[in-house]
């Protein structure tokens, strides 16, 4: 039976429930607007349920294993360490559940209407939101985008049983033997690390100079590169993957590598060679909203687009694609949809690598600043000057610190090693609030600590450290 359709009003309907729109509705919410969220397939969006939360489960788990097999230099040993893979995915998804269901009871809470369904634009006052059954129009005074992004598919590697995306990768049902890694970046790095951890083969193939060439200096993915040679991985840089033949076992992927033809069998290929927006097919332009030849929506400083009461947040616009840029910018439309001043500034704004080390960098790196015209100062303390990370056998690595050279200001961070994905927030909060390096120097940090290390550097930045030689 189809539902009549008669116009249901709203104050502010946000499109997407992953972590830009669910963050943007309960803060709406919370300005005192009346608020519907429009999602069309599951509150937390591909982050929550997909993406960084899943990963992160099957990464720790690939830790545990990987520290059973190979505790031996602290004195411990097992044997007949076994994989449970069917648990592993209980574990993780048991997480997920966990995440949202509590984000879907803090929406209920800031009493944010929950629609399901898919949303097409009538005007830049009204959409459509269509399920299989019903079609319902609502009728806005502001609306804010919120879809977020998909893998991008290449025309030689079609999704399929054995070639994968992000997604596929994550729910696999058992550990591979051999897995071909298309695409060096964050996500193939991450996910070919934890089944690198539980054992699998894993071979990358990136067309670029480097790994995780986009963001991260030289110096950081070095070690990583490094890490993943000594757990067997070889990683291929300037390859550009051609095709792939699949069976039913397996699959065998052709690749060019510095001028030759080169062929990796394996039991999947992952293609993970970046994320396309997803702002087509949902009527932007019926509403008069501008997207770019990328798909990408163009945004001012409180993440308006050309249309005065429609705005834009996360992956559909420009900049690094972060579940925390998503959650960020959609504080800053809720508040200016109120009314308030507040404008994005992306400064202080972190990315993580969840490797083996982990990576994290915040503001400038000293190449920006370099590109800026900005003179500074760089201060590294290794990992090995370090009590904490002695006693976790954790010594690669290091922190850096870039500061200003005309007045001590911290405008950049860098980490590779242990917990650089927790570390980093200091240094992001350092940045954000304009902070010296003699900040950093004269507060207290907690001894034995890894977090001890921002101290130590910064000390290095003013040249009296303690722990290293000048």
């Amino acid at each position: 039976m189809v539902v009549g359709d008669f116009p249901i009003e709203t104050d502010t309907i946000v499109i997407g429930a992953g972590p830009g729109g669910y963050v943007a509705a309960i803060r709406a919410a919370q300005l005192g607007q009346k608020v519907t969220i429009v999602e069309k397939e599951y509150v937390g969006g591909v982050c929550l349920n997909v993406g960084c939360i899943p990963s992160k489960a099957l990464i720790a788990t690939g830790h545990r294993y990987e520290t059973a097999k190979h505790s031996d230099k602290f004195g411990i040993t097992a044997e007949n360490v076994k994989v449970d893979f069917t648990k592993v995915q209980e574990f993780k998804a048991g997480v997920v559940q966990k995440l949202t269901s509590g984000v879907e009871g803090l929406l209920k809470g800031n009493k944010v209407e929950i629609v399901r369904g898919e949303a097409f634009f009538v005007d830049s006052q009204s959409l459509k939101v269509m399920t299989e059954k019903s079609s319902q129009t609502y009728n806005f005074k502001n609306a804010i985008i919120a879809t977020g992004s998909r893998p991008i598919e290449l025309p030689a590697f079609k999704y399929s049983k054995r070639v994968l995306n992000s997604t596929g990768a994550l729910n696999l049902a058992e550990v591979p033997q051999k897995i071909v890694v298309i695409g060096g970046g964050v996500i193939g790095i991450e996910l070919g690390t934890a089944y690198a951890n539980f054992g699998t083969q894993i071979t990358i193939l990136e067309g670029a100079e480097e790994i995780l060439g986009v963001g991260f200096e030289k110096q950081m993915s070095a070690l990583v590169k490094r890490s993943l040679k000594k757990k067997g991985a070889e990683i291929y840089t300037k390859a550009m993957a051609k095709g792939v033949e699949e069976s039913e076992n397996g699959v065998i992927v052709t690749a060019e590598i510095k001028g030759e033809e080169k062929k990796f069998e394996a039991d999947y290929v992952f293609v993970m060679v970046g994320r396309r927006p997803n702002t087509d097919e949902m009527g932007l332009e019926q509403a008069g909203v501008k997207v770019s030849e990328r798909g990408l929506i163009e945004i001012d400083k409180q993440c308006r687009t050309n249309v005065s009461n429609i705005y834009a947040i996360g992956d559909v616009t420009a900049g690094p694609q972060l579940a925390h840029k998503a959650s960020y910018e959609a504080k800053i439309a809720a508040e200016a949809i109120a009314g308030h001043t507040s404008v994005i500034d992306y400064v202080g704004i972190p990315a993580v690598v969840f490797s083996d080390p982990e990576l994290a960098t915040v503001g400038y790196t000293e190449k920006d600043a370099e590109d800026a015209g900005i003179e500074v100062i760089t201060a590294k303390f290794p990992y090995a000057g370090n009590g904490r990370a002695l006693s976790l056998d954790s010594t690669d690595g290091f922190v850096k610190l870039v500061t200003n050279k005309e007045d001590g200001v911290v405008i950049g961070a860098q980490i590779a090693g242990a917990n650089a994905s927790d570390i980093i927030s200091e240094l992001g909060m350092a940045v954000e609030a304009g902070m010296t390096a003699e900040d950093i120097a004269l507060t207290i940090h907690a001894h034995p600590t890894l977090g001890e290390m921002t101290m130590e550097a910064a000390e290095v930045a003013l040249g009296s450290p303690i722990h290293v030689l000048k």
